[in-house]
C-alpha cells in the first residue's frame, strides 16, 4: 500500500455523508491527506525532530499517540541519536497496518508499534510524549484525564509537543482563520465540494479548542511552561516542559 495515494475520497457529491474515520480508504491517502490540508505540517513535523534533539533523555521512553502513518516516529528518529525506546501508538487497525508498511520501508531503527486506545496505554519514564494532530480527536471531557497521564508520566525535564487545530477567541476571527483555510486548500488542489464534505464530515468528531484553553489546562496539569512554538492559521503547535 502506497502512503502517498492522491485524496480524492470527498471528490464526488456523498448522499449520505458518515462521520470521518481513520478507515482503509484513509490510510491509503492519508499523507497526501494531511499534507494538503495542514498549513505548516511539514514544519511542525522539522519542530518535533528539532525537539527530539533537545529534550530525548538516554534510556528513556518516547511516545507518539495517535501515530498514524508513522510520520512524528520518523522525526524523532532523524532528529536525535540518544538512546531511547520509541512507541508509536494508534487505535486504527487499517491506520497501524499502513504504519507498519510505512515504518518498515523508512525507519532504520526499531519502532514498538501498538493498536490501542491512546486513553488506556500507561505512560511510563518517557522524556518526550507526542500528540500531533491526536487530541484534538479525543472527546473533550477525556482531554484532561489523557494529559494528567502524560504529566506524571513524563520525566522530570521531559516534554510533551502537542499539535492541534484550534478555535479562535472570538467568532468573527475563527470565521476569518476558517476562510483562509479554505482558501489553503484550494491552493492544494482541493474543490469547493471536497473542502464542504469533509469539513461536515469532520464536524461532529474533530472538536477544536482555543489556544488559550490548551494552555491552561496544561498550566493547571503542573507543567514549568507551555510555549506555542508553531501557528500557521488555525492550527498550532504548543511545547510544555516538566
Amino acid at each position: 500500500m502506497s502512503s502517498f495515494n492522491k485524496d480524492s475520497l470527498y471528490a464526488q457529491p456523498v448522499s449520505d455523508l458518515a462521520p470521518f474515520a481513520f478507515d482503509g480508504k484513509v490510510a491509503a491517502v492519508f499523507t497526501d491527506m494531511i499534507q494538503r490540508s495542514v498549513p505548516g505540517y511539514a514544519l511542525s513535523l522539522q519542530l518535533i525532530g528539532i525537539c527530539a534533539d533537545r529534550y530525548v533523555q538516554a534510556g528513556s521512553r518516547v511516545y507518539d499517540l495517535g501515530c498514524s502513518l508513522g510520520a512524528a516516529s520518523l522525526a524523532v528518529r532523524a532528529g536525535t541519536t540518544t538512546p531511547h525506546q520509541l512507541i508509536a501508538i494508534d487505535q486504527s487497525p487499517e491506520m497501524v497496518t499502513a504504519c507498519r508498511e510505512h515504518l518498515q520501508a523508512t525507519a532504520e531503527s526499531p519502532v514498538e508499534l501498538q493498536c490501542a486506545d491512546v486513553r488506556d496505554v500507561p505512560i511510563e519514564d518517557a522524556s518526550l510524549v507526542i500528540l500531533n494532530f491526536t487530541l484534538q480527536f479525543i472527546p473533550p471531557t477525556d482531554r484532561a484525564h489523557l494529559l494528567t497521564r502524560v504529566y506524571h508520566g513524563l520525566r522530570p525535564g521531559g516534554v510533551l509537543v502537542l499539535s492541534e487545530k484550534i478555535q479562535a477567541p472570538t467568532e468573527h476571527q475563527d470565521q476569518r482563520w476558517i476562510d483562509l483555510h479554505h482558501r489553503f486548500k484550494r491552493l492544494q488542489g482541493y474543490s469547493a465540494l471536497e473542502i464542504s464534505q469533509k469539513r461536515a464530515a469532520l464536524d461532529a468528531v474533530l472538536i477544536p479548542e482555543t489556544a488559550a484553553q490548551h494552555q491552561t489546562r496544561l498550566n493547571d496539569l503542573g507543567f514549568a511552561s507551555v510555549d506555542p512554538i508553531l501557528q500557521c492559521l488555525n492550527f498550532c503547535t504548543l511545547l510544555a516542559v516538566k
